[in-house]
């Protein structure tokens, strides 16, 4: 069993910058991939960035590829998700999700355990 929290979210505004964490607890934190997920109000949730277990891996949806980068320390259980130029398409509920396999996938079924999420409101 994997429990995640996230953290970071807020309120910024358009062009700002915003660094989302998510601890993970348990020891086996190092062989799962992880990723972010987000929801909109009235949307379906989507995938937005995933890297494998050994962190040499990485996966963007590409509304994101070049503002967002996703990072990982096994160290500190704990993955990472930099958000650089954030627009107002951005704003959304944040999910980080651990996935058994280790590998960096995008579809949601991928993922075995999901966090409470945190909120990223962007304002223009």
């Amino acid at each position: 069993q994997v429990q995640l929290v996230e953290s970071g979210g807020g309120l910024v505004q358009a062009g700002g910058s915003l660094r989302l964490s998510c601890a993970a607890s348990g020891r086996t934190f190092s062989s799962y991939a992880m990723g972010w997920f987000r929801q909109a109000p009235g949307k379906e949730r989507e995938f937005v960035a995933a890297i494998n277990w050994t962190g040499r891996t990485t996966v963007y949806t590409d509304s994101v590829k070049g503002r967002f980068t996703i990072s990982r320390d096994n160290a500190k259980n704990t993955v990472y998700l930099q958000m650089n130029s954030l627009k107002p398409e951005d704003t959304a509920v944040y999910y980080c999700a651990a996935g058994r396999t280790g590998w960096a996938r995008v579809p949601l079924t991928e993922y075995n355990y999901w966090g409470q999420g945190t909120q990223v409101t962007v304002s223009s």
